[in-house]
């Protein structure tokens, strides 16, 4: 408007009409960040960035389900995020000097593959700050791991998890009722002494599980007869969850037991032996996994005690 009036001041005066007979407009809000996490926002630029990198679907996708790829994109963010602040309570202090020096090295090796760092941030879709970020995060979990698992003790967790590295696995059928992880006392109780009660009926025989699981189990596995399958010790269902029908009998049923999901009673079918495994000819898979599970385990305990506010539906 103002570079009307200066070139045009025949319209002067009807632009001030204007102005008074309509509202001023409304100033410009930023758009609301797909979450915040203890503070720090996660932007929807961020969001659609990382539904980018996915690529396209093989095939179109409902809204309900374009909703729940946005969901769980956000999910991997947040981790993401509360990782990031995990090390920068937890993990050492890194120096600029060392970050510069891994920023050096990742340049030159762009450059012997024809790029340059701007193009690798594009493709990245980074900027620099956030790459000195990840490197500082990257050199501060590294020394966590470094520091705090010795050979001793990768050696203990191949041996505290051998039915996975041997290849175990068991089927399992469920009954499932769900409650919230925020649920009310009231409700989770309520739904125990269901689940109880329901266990002393297939106990008693006056039941059969899977016609109990048709019945009474809130779970898409209902159908099925609460049957889910075969599953390795790790890495597929709940770690709650495996640990108990591992430690089942075939035909056992088990106490009740609460994950995020909800309360579960599971029986264990049947049961797969595996192939035994050579621990030093896997001694890096299992360093792997288990600096992996590490770094899992201290993000759902950041989670539970950071304020997240997620704003998409």
């Amino acid at each position: 408007m103002r570079q009307q009036r200066l070139a045009v001041r025949s319209l002067m005066s009807v632009v001030a009409l204007a102005m008074l007979a309509s509202p001023a407009p409304a100033q410009l809000m930023p758009p609301k960040p797909a979450a915040v996490v203890d503070g720090t926002a996660i932007t929807m630029v961020e969001l659609e960035a990382l539904l980018k990198q996915a690529g396209p679907t093989a095939a179109p996708l409902t809204e309900a389900q374009r909703r729940q790829v946005q969901r769980d994109a956000l999910e991997m963010l947040i981790s993401d995020l509360l990782f990031q602040q995990t090390m920068r309570q937890t993990g050492r202090r890194v120096a600029v000097a060392e970050v510069e020096k891994e920023v050096t090295e990742l340049a030159q090796g762009l450059v012997k593959q024809g790029k340059n760092l701007a193009d690798f941030l594009k493709e990245s879709s980074m900027d620099e700050a956030e790459l000195r970020s990840r490197i500082v995060t990257r050199l501060q979990w590294e020394s966590y791991v470094h520091d705090r698992f010795t050979e001793a003790d990768i050696r203990k967790y191949y041996d505290d998890n051998r039915d996975f590295f041997d290849c175990v696995a068991v089927r399992a059928s469920h009954i499932v009722i769900r409650v919230a992880p925020d649920a009310p006392e009231s409700e989770r109780q309520a739904a125990r002494a269901r689940l109880q009660a329901l266990r002393q009926d297939l106990l008693a025989g006056k039941i059969d599980f899977a016609e109990a699981a048709r019945k009474y189990s809130q779970d898409t596995s209902a159908a099925n007869g609460g049957d889910i399958g075969y599953f390795p010790r790790k890495l597929r269902v709940d770690e709650v969850y495996a640990r108990t029908a591992f430690a089942l009998k075939i035909g056992e049923i088990s106490n009740v037991i609460q994950t995020e999901l909800g309360m579960y009673l599971i029986k264990v079918t049947d049961r797969k032996p595996g192939t035994s495994s050579d621990y030093n000819q896997i001694k890096e898979d299992v360093r792997k996994l288990c600096t992996e599970e590490t770094m899992s385990n201290l993000i759902a305990q950041r989670r539970k005690t950071a304020r997240i506010v997620i704003n998409i539906p």
